[in-house]
């Protein structure tokens, strides 16, 4: 795993210090070896740079930048199946001085061009320079597990795997995107290809993007997206017994591909069926007993170290455990933009870097249980959307009798009920009830005016009829990329450990997708496939239990212990001064927050406020 960065600067402003500097503010991504390539074109100044996490050939061989012919490429992420890429290159006449998959990837890119992505079973983002055609390509894998920026003005384009690179070059624009602002406010980050800056995006999973150096014209196109995998699906008619078998196979070879490492390999372990279950199939595969991680609380609350433990003692795994005050958490908050230099406010992203960081202790590579809730239904939310959708029904009943009963006493009671079951009128805003609650509470917040909804929410609900499955597509689509994996790119990599997550193979994704909804959630019971897959390695009395996650109280420690954080940063000056928001209508927000109005909604508000005020008294305030 590492970090890329780099410019083509048409207004030769840059020396290799500039390409350095964005390189190696990356250092957290790999610390085991730095590279870079500068050179002066006749037009513009090119810059590729590269910090390496050494997992596969720890020799000086895989070194970045790396070239072959007219080819150049900075490379981040693992290809799992680059050995039989390569021997397939082998038999086409190349010859390879590495065994890292980095030289694979170059060659099969010299041989194939663009098409050799769709070869590629892995987690990636790379940047590759073709001199010849004069053109800079940049890739990202199919679900967006490894992250790719890119900006681009009239004088510069630059890359990068985080935003904190574009800050150390000398023309970059930091103007805050009020849309982008918007759906951070709303949902806690920022899908792609938005990212919070104007004119700065994140490339889109199963996207790669061509830059002609010639006449500054970007071409993005997708090799690979989950709505032309649900549209061209196959439902499966075989019997249970069968897909659970098929399951397995599929799983196991997924698993294998991810244990294979040239640096200690483990497992994150939470106790839950996602997590269990990669481990299980990971200690099936393994001689020796596999290392397992679990962080507990010592408050009980937030505790779920003891299912882990119980269920790394029925597999063999050699377990390790780490107790913290729940405290310990708290104290993390403030780092936040350290680690994440985009607004992000999923507050699970703080156990999730304790984890990281106490398994990096013993291992580089730790496998996690990522993907089964998006890909076999297993939030909670997908239960309440069913409750939510016969409501769909009440409201048009409400609405009829209030055309029928006129001026009557009951009349104002029933059109307050009538405006609460409006906005669930339809399975789109059933599945974006929150986000459009948010939308009201925050409109005149930020002073520029008001901003415009993101369509992509409500436009790609319209690929199944099934309004659970129209959830999970677009959780597939926009949260898993921009929250899950964003987090646990992030967190781990706060570290320098590399997370793999076998459920997202995208073989696994495409089964998933021609598995029957009613496998998935069958008789109410949710992730009905996986869990049953999960019983053939451990006993269900181990794992049924209630659904946990990495539940945080942050709302209680900004009421509480934390209250002196919101006065800091939500002080009506400090809004003032800024110039982003409205410093009134933040204090009616706060002082509803105090007051409990709106439970979760105005909560969450204040976080994701919280979140955003940090990041910017580092990024916007400082010149960092």
């Amino acid at each position: 795993m590492c970090g890329i960065a780099g410019f083509v600067d048409f207004a030769k402003r840059c020396d290799r210090s500039i390409l350095k500097s964005m390189t190696d503010v990356l250092e957290r991504r790999g610390p085991d070896d730095r590279g870079y390539s500068f050179s002066e074109g006749k037009n513009c100044q090119i810059g590729l740079g590269h910090r390496r996490l050494a997992i596969l050939d720890l020799s000086p061989n895989g070194h970045q930048p790396m070239a072959f012919d007219d080819l150049e490429i900075v490379y981040n992420g693992e290809v799992y199946n680059y050995r039989e890429i390569r021997e397939e290159l082998i038999d086409l006449g190349y010859t390879f001085s590495s065994d890292s998959d980095t030289e694979v990837v170059l060659k099969a890119f010299h041989k194939w061009g663009v098409a050799a992505v769709s070869k590629c079973n892995g987690m990636f983002a790379f940047a590759i320079y073709k001199r010849n055609s004069n053109t800079l390509y940049l890739v990202r894998d199919r679900l967006g597990i490894k992250p790719l920026y890119y900006y681009q003005d009239d004088k510069a384009f630059l890359f990068s795997s985080e935003l904190k690179s574009f800050f150390k070059f000398p023309g970059f624009q930091k103007k805050i995107s009020n849309g982008s602002l918007n759906l951070f406010l709303c949902h806690g980050y920022i899908t792609a290809p938005h990212s919070i800056f104007e004119n700065t995006f994140k490339l889109e999973p199963g996207s790669y993007l061509e830059f002609d150096l010639s006449t500054h014209e970007i071409t993005e196109q997708s090799f690979w997206s989950i709505q032309d995998v649900y549209r061209n699906r196959v439902v499966t008619g075989a019997s249970e017994d069968t897909v659970v078998q098929d399951f397995d196979d599929l799983l196991t070879e997924a698993v294998e591909y991810r244990m294979v490492s040239d640096v200690p390999i483990g497992s994150f372990l939470s106790g839950g069926y996602d997590s269990s279950l990669v481990s299980a199939v990971m200690q099936k595969l393994s001689p020796h007993p596999v290392d397992t991680f679990t962080i507990g609380f010592e408050d009980a609350q937030f505790d779920e170290a003891q299912y882990a433990k119980r269920i790394a003692g029925h597999l063999g795994t050699s377990h390790h455990e780490l107790y913290l005050p729940i405290g310990k958490v708290e104290g993390l908050i403030e780092t936040i933009p350290e680690y994440y230099d985009e607004p992000f406010a999923d507050s699970s992203q703080l156990p999730t870097m304790l984890v990281s960081k106490f398994a990096r202790e013993k291992v580089t590579v730790a496998l996690s249980g990522d993907g089964g809730d998006e890909l076999f239904c297993g939030y909670g939310r997908y239960d309440g959307v069913l409750k939510y959708q016969k409501y769909k029904i009440i409201g048009v009943l409400s609405r009829l009798l209030g055309k029928c009963i006129g001026e009557t006493p009951g009349r104002g009671k029933l059109l307050q009920m009538i405006q609460r079951f409006k906005a669930l009128d339809s399975d789109n805003n059933i599945i974006n009830y929150t986000y459009l609650n948010c939308q009201t509470l925050i409109r005149g917040l930020v002073l520029d005016g008001p901003t415009k909804l993101e369509n992509r929410y409500f436009d790609i609900l319209d690929l199944s009829q099934n309004i659970q499955e129209k959830y999970m597509l677009q959780d597939i689509i926009t949260y898993l990329p921009d929250d899950i994996l964003t987090k646990v790119d992030r967190a781990s990599m706060a570290y320098s450990l590399e997370a793999r997550l076998p459920l997202l193979d995208y073989r696994v994704v495409e089964f998933s997708m021609n598995v029957p909804h009613d496998l998935k959630y069958k008789n109410g019971r949710k992730k009905y496939l996986l869990k049953k897959l999960a019983h053939r390695y451990i006993p269900q009395s181990l794992l049924d239990r209630p659904k946990h996650g990495f539940g945080i109280p942050v709302s209680k420690w900004l009421k509480s212990d934390l209250k002196y954080l919101v006065e800091k940063h939500l002080h009506v000056e400090t809004i003032a001064r800024q110039g982003v928001f409205d410093p009134l209508k933040v204090q009616q927000i706060v002082s509803g927050f105090f007051r409990g109005d709106q439970g979760p909604v105005i909560d969450r508000l204040v976080w994701h406020l919280m979140v955003f005020q940090m990041w910017y008294a580092k990024y916007m305030d400082n010149d960092a």
